[in-house]
């Protein structure tokens, strides 16, 4: 992998983390909320669950092929 590929990934996993933190403050405030849009707050979990597999996968990229 080139080293530009590299930095790529870095950078977009670094994007996907500060989504992902931003998604865990939004989640934690509407929690605390008496009224709470129960659609929308399933709809963020599950964006957060999203953003969490592609950081994982993104990731195993970065992690070296060894041959057998």
């Amino acid at each position: 992998m080139l080293n530009e590929e590299i930095q790529a990934l870095q950078a977009r996993i670094k994007e996907l983390q500060i989504e992902h933190r931003d998604l865990d403050d939004v989640i934690a405030r509407l929690s605390k909320e008496v009224y709470v849009d129960q659609l929308q707050l399933r709809r963020l979990k599950k964006r957060k669950l999203q953003l969490k597999d592609i950081i994982e996968r993104l990731r195993s990229k970065l992690i070296p092929d060894l041959d057998a």
